[in-house]
């Protein structure tokens, strides 16, 4: 605690008037907001590339940001450390009663229907919808599998993933009918279902399907990278390739993994 009471007493005095930094007393909750998104981007990368010399360092950041807006907000009389420590402590007492209470959750997906049922309580009287809640400038994936998760909490769900994996096959069928028929938005429309099932499934598998897309992300630019070596050393120009030349080294570089 000694140097989270330092790292306070630091961003105070980078506020004080006059005194202070001239860029931190410039900043504003909202001017802030385009650095606090990078730096939780980089700490998500920081996780998934198991870097924890530069998770340490990337959530010290995060810190920071965190540490400023309550710094600001203490500055309006807004609120201070102690009631945003004091509602998250809370929290986390009320929604864990299987463990400070008289709860019971078998697993973890009982503990997360848990929550979701305690917190659609608690906000009733500001939410109309199980499905509120969900901010929406979220990257589209995340969006779909919170929305279901909190469907799931009040008994909307499949009891297994078998149903979820047959309905994407039927939503791949109405895309290919769609297809066929050169229906535009109805082909907008179908993917946009197969893509909302595929979530569904990895769900229901324990998979977080944003970071399944990006694993295939990388792993498509690793190969396709080869692609472009393979050609740069050998001097030769990969636009005179045809789809079938360019295939054979993808599955070479797929080999090599």
């Amino acid at each position: 605690m000694k140097e989270f009471d330092k790292l306070i007493q630091i961003i105070e005095k980078l506020r004080e008037p006059e005194k202070g930094c001239p860029w931190d007393l410039k900043q504003t909750h909202e001017s802030l907001i385009p650095n606090f998104i990078e730096e939780l981007y980089e700490t998500i990368e920081a996780i998934e590339k198991g870097d924890f010399k530069h998770l340490s360092e990337e959530l010290g950041d995060l810190m920071l940001h965190i540490i400023m807006q309550v710094q600001i907000a203490k500055e309006e009389n807004k609120f201070s450390m102690e009631d945003v420590l004091k509602k998250i402590n809370d929290k986390l007492i009320r929604r864990h009663p299987h463990v400070f209470g008289e709860g019971e959750a078998r697993d973890a997906e009982g503990v997360k229907k848990n929550w979701e049922r305690i917190k659609f309580e608690e906000k009733k009287h500001s939410r109309t919808s199980a499905i509120d809640g969900i901010p929406r400038t979220m990257p589209a994936l995340i969006v779909a599998q919170r929305m279901q998760e909190k469907a799931a909490s009040v008994g909307f769900d499949w009891p297994d993933v078998q149903p979820a994996i047959h309905k994407l096959k039927e939503e791949a069928e109405e895309f290919e009918e769609a297809f066929r028929n050169k229906n535009i938005e109805e082909m907008q429309n179908e993917l946009g279902d197969m893509l909302f099932s595929i979530v569904n499934i990895s769900r229901k598998l324990g998979f977080d399907t944003e970071s399944a897309l990006k694993r295939t992300i990388k792993k498509f630019e690793t190969r396709f990278r080869k692609i472009e070596e393979y050609y740069r050393r050998n001097k030769k120009n990969m636009l005179d390739a045809n789809l079938e030349q360019l295939d054979e080294i993808w599955e070479i570089a797929k080999k090599s993994e």
